[in-house]
């Protein structure tokens, strides 16, 4: 690495502008062009100073601000065939099965939603509900977001804490 790859990675670390040309706008504030940019960016990709690049969209920014997980009590426990159809749907992001607390939170499917607004949700919810046959739900909307911060001990150690 030289001085330029140290600048463009905390460039980088800033964020891309969302901008029709945003490696052109980073290459101006580094005085080079953007297609040297995204060859400085492969090159650190390929000697592992770069291990993801990724887009993360703030999503309030866009106007998502309804935002809940969805807590499913299907009529049979381990029903992995209705967390199949539920993870299908394109409206869920994540889809997730845990162990019920027994008397405590019987719920065993998890799913992810976000929308425009809190009835874009619950209407969303409620065709997902209808189509799996599932009536028991719980829904639990956000009310805060918290930045996401890689743990840096976990990447280190291969995925385990």
């Amino acid at each position: 690495m030289d001085p330029l790859d140290v600048q463009l990675l905390t460039e980088l670390e800033r964020g891309l502008l969302f901008v029709p040309a945003p490696f052109e706008e980073i290459g101006k504030r580094l005085s080079i062009s953007g297609d040297d940019v995204v060859v400085r960016i492969r090159h650190l990709k390929e000697a592992g100073v770069i291990r993801k690049f990724r887009a993360r969209i703030d999503q309030r920014k866009i106007g998502i601000t309804a935002n809940a997980v969805v807590a499913w009590k299907p009529a049979e426990a381990g029903d992995r065939d209705r967390g199949k159809l539920l993870a299908a749907f394109p409206q869920v992001t994540h889809c997730y099965e845990r162990k019920p607390v027994p008397g405590r939170w019987e719920y065993t499917l998890y799913t992810v939603h976000h929308g425009y607004s809190r009835e874009q949700v619950l209407d969303e919810v409620k065709v997902v509900a209808e189509t799996i046959q599932c009536p028991d739900y719980a829904i639990l909307f956000s009310t805060r977001e918290f930045k996401r911060v890689p743990n840096v001990r976990m990447q280190e150690n291969g995925g385990s804490p």
